[in-house]
């Protein structure tokens, strides 16, 4: 049988995270090892009554509060399946066809895949050798068929990250062509410089935030769009009507209401980051700080051999690569220190064979 597909479709890969991850130690997607506690959990779920699973999910109460919590308008946010639900709706809104996204190189793929699927040309600006970017590249790589630029801060997976004036100049670039700028902040509260003061005040620039990192309910998809309150509403225009769920928007409510969650979270991660970076450079490591809520580690032995036998040995995921500039390391996720020595006894172990 013939049936038309349409032609990015067609010419576009797509490689899917690994299934069956319930149940092992997770520090490959840089998700939260142990999750959020367990009776706040609970404490929500109880709210979910089966009259509230029966009605369409309504964002405005979360997004009400959500934009109090970050100290912007209600007319700034809007609410989406994840972030890169998100990524998905500003491409589609403000990228004609055939024309490009400037991104870094590498940086997280769901850019890439995106331009692909929409059939946009994605030009990837390269990191150097010792894994540092020039911002002039970036700016370079800005010319009139660019219409959106994208940072992510930290950037995932490198861990770079960028000074108000870089960003600055990144933007003036941008509006010069007529594009717009993506600030993915997917990263924020494990290194605290935002950039919504230059959303704020641009009308071109978006910042992304996530529900799926420190805030820990990657399941459940919950991603914010920050910007000028005309792109948010062309940013409306395009998703779908019940885009973000009701259980994610109820939880993101109370991860909001809840004193003092914000602030163990941040430092729950941040000492066990701090544990895995001091731990590996006793032991003679080469380990890097991403700012995220992930390290780098070179293995003695080659990383990808490494990740293999964690994986099918002990159980415990981390991510490598098989070829480029971060092929000698692996990147692993971060929590807490008790989260995080299950991780340093079976890496050490399986390295030092």
């Amino acid at each position: 049988m013939e049936y038309h597909v349409n032609e990015s479709i067609l010419a576009t890969e797509r490689v899917f995270p690994e299934q069956g991850r319930y149940g092992k130690l997770r520090y490959d997607m840089n998700e939260n090892p142990e999750g959020l506690p367990g009776e706040f959990v609970q404490s929500v779920l109880a709210e979910i009554t089966p009259e509230y699973l029966s009605i369409y999910p309504e964002p405005d109460a979360f997004l009400r509060k959500y934009s109090s919590f970050v100290g912007v308008g209600f007319e700034n946010v809007v609410a989406t399946n994840g972030s890169d639900m998100a990524i998905r709706y500003l491409l589609e809104t403000f990228c004609a066809p055939k024309h490009e996204v400037v991104t870094v190189s590498p940086s997280f793929e769901m850019y890439w895949v995106n331009c692909s699927i929409l059939g946009l040309k994605h030009v990837p600006v390269p990191y150097a050798d010792d894994m540092t970017i020039d911002v002039a590249d970036i700016v370079a790589a800005i010319g009139p068929e660019t219409d959106v630029v994208v940072l992510l801060n930290p950037n995932n997976p490198v861990g770079n990250v960028y000074s108000e004036n870089e960003v600055e100049e990144v933007v003036a670039a941008a509006r010069k062509n007529g594009a717009i700028v993506i600030i993915d902040e997917a990263y924020h509260y494990f290194y605290d410089k935002t950039f919504l003061d230059v959303a704020m005040r641009n009308p071109n620039v978006a910042v992304l935030r996530t529900f799926s990192k420190l805030f820990s309910i990657a399941a459940c998809r919950l991603g914010v769009v920050i910007a000028d309150a005309k792109m948010i509403d062309y940013v409306k225009r395009s998703k779908l009507t019940f885009d973000a769920n009701a259980i994610a928007l109820k939880f993101g409510e109370r991860i909001i209401d809840e004193p003092g969650l914000l602030d163990r979270l941040i430092e729950t991660e941040r000492e066990g980051r701090a544990y895995v970076l001091e731990r590996l450079s006793d032991e003679g490591y080469e380990v890097r700080d991403c700012r995220g809520n992930f390290v780098f580690v070179k293995p003695k032995r080659p990383a990808a051999d490494v990740g293999r036998e964690l994986a099918d040995e002990k159980n415990v995921l981390v991510k490598w690569w098989n070829s480029g500039m971060l092929a000698p390391y692996l990147r692993v996720s971060t929590g807490s220190k008790r989260a995080m020595e299950p991780f340093i006894e079976a890496f050490l172990e399986i390295d030092g064979r």
